[in-house]
């Protein structure tokens, strides 16, 4: 993260410095939020409703969990409020809600101002008529990595693949499946997107750090992930020539270089949004009025996430002042111990895989990847501070599996929108985003395998 380095491992809001004694029943208000979430999800499926696990506003599922960590809390009631608001009001979980309002902005104004349409056509522009599955998986991956989005790319890609998917015969599960791939990879990669945000800022490391430290993963998987789409490949179909408006990507490309260059987040996004909305002035009926008006838009389409972040960080600050996080952290050291003893003592390797397996577990709950990185974040930032994990690797580690998992889950938003598009199955959907098994595949073997350095 590039806003500035943090040296406080957790929400430690407790008015007392000593460390809480480890308690089961404080996780409690965890899983009652996600009984409510997956039930009401499950109920809904089974009633064929569409987007099923998303009937039930997560913000609203999280409250009773809030209330009932409130009464079983040891403290007075108004200290446990206190702990709450203190939880809310820690300097990560503001920062984060901060940057997914400058993110939401950029987004909706890069949007309204022709920015996604022409990034889109730039990829089309670029696609080999025989080579349209890998094609479809870079351009996924391209929006996704600049608009920090993996919903908002398939919103905007799933409509022109299928179109075209159906134009060369080719199935459409595979095509569905390489927009989600290149979905999920750029999402992972992305400087902007929510799960980015949500890394580095719980383990405190630089943006650009995390971003290389990714790569590391990325790149050998992607390259796997070309190779088999383009071996899958069927048909061939001459795509219409677009129309590509190269000044409508500049903001997209500018704040890509800004970031990866270690610039201030806050910056990077501001100066996104400003070449968005100029871009709008001069290239179209755009107006300063209209410009003002997206952006509040964009503030309105990151509220969900911003409310849950806000009332998760306050639940995390509950339960780590009862001891809840305590104990998973201690369940996990009892793992890690074992796994070190027999494997030559090999802790760090231990906490990876366990900070790995944990939000893989939160993530297949809660279906959503930013909640899991944002609920898992202390335990895993304790891991890393215990078994010399650095937090670069850490966060790359919380935002891939995720990711890996965000993919591969048929109830997942992702999943959902592109089945809706394509009108097939979400299963048949995820069994060929083949980026996310592949993906985890090498991250697992990275992690075994990789020598640990600074």
């Amino acid at each position: 993260m590039t806003t500035s380095k943090q040296t406080s491992p957790s929400h430690d809001v407790s008015p007392q410095n000593t460390a809480p004694t480890a308690s089961f029943l404080a996780l409690v208000p965890l899983f009652l939020f996600l009984a409510l979430f997956i039930g009401a999800g499950l109920y809904f499926q089974s009633q064929g409703v569409d987007f099923a696990f998303y009937q039930l506003p997560s913000v609203v599922a999280i409250l009773p969990a809030i209330i009932f960590a409130l009464i079983i809390s040891k403290q007075k009631l108004n200290q446990s409020i206190e702990t709450f608001i203190a939880g809310i009001g820690h300097a990560n979980i503001i920062a984060m809600c901060l940057i997914y309002l400058l993110a939401g902005a950029f987004a909706a104004v890069a949007k309204a101002t022709g920015g996604v349409d022409a990034t889109v056509a730039l990829g089309l522009s670029l696609v080999p008529s025989n080579l349209l599955l890998p094609g479809f998986f870079v351009i996924a991956a391209f929006i996704a990595t600049a608009m920090g989005t993996s919903m908002g790319t398939i919103a905007a890609v799933a409509p022109i693949a299928l179109g075209i998917a159906n134009e060369a015969q080719i199935e459409l599960a595979l095509m569905a499946g390489a927009v989600i791939s290149g979905a999920l990879f750029g999402d992972n990669l992305s400087i902007i997107s929510d799960t980015t945000i949500a890394a580095t800022r719980t383990q405190g490391c630089e943006m650009k750090d995390k971003f290389k430290e990714n790569l590391i993963f990325a790149i050998p998987a992607s390259i796997i992930t070309l190779v088999l789409f383009t071996l899958a490949g069927q048909g061939q179909a001459d795509v219409a020539a677009q129309e590509i408006d190269f000044i409508k990507v500049i903001p997209y490309l500018t704040i890509l270089l800004l970031a990866v260059s270690g610039l201030n987040v806050f910056v990077v996004l501001t100066i996104g949004i400003l070449l968005a909305g100029i871009t709008g002035l001069l290239t179209m009926d755009y107006g300063v009025i209209q410009f003002g008006q997206d952006i509040y838009a964009g503030f309105g389409n990151m509220q969900e996430i911003f409310i849950l972040s806000m009332l998760v960080g306050g639940l995390a600050a509950l339960m780590q002042q009862q001891g809840g996080l305590a104990f998973v952290s201690k369940q996990i050291e009892k793992l890690i111990a074992k796994f070190s003893k027999a494997k030559g003592g090999a802790s760090t390797r231990a906490s990876e895989l366990g900070m790995a397996g944990i939000v893989a577990l939160t993530n297949t709950c809660v279906a959503n990847n930013t909640v899991s990185i944002v609920v898992t974040g202390d335990i895993a930032k304790e891991l890393a501070l215990k078994h010399q994990v650095t937090p670069k690797r850490a966060a790359s580690i919380l935002d891939i599996f995720s990711c890996i998992i965000q993919g591969l889950i048929p109830y997942g938003a992702q999943a959902l929108l592109i089945a809706s598009v394509f009108s097939i199955s979400p299963i048949e959907a995820v069994t060929h985003a083949w980026y996310c098994m592949i993906l985890a595949v090498v991250a697992v073997s990275i992690v075994i395998l990789r020598k640990r350095v600074a």
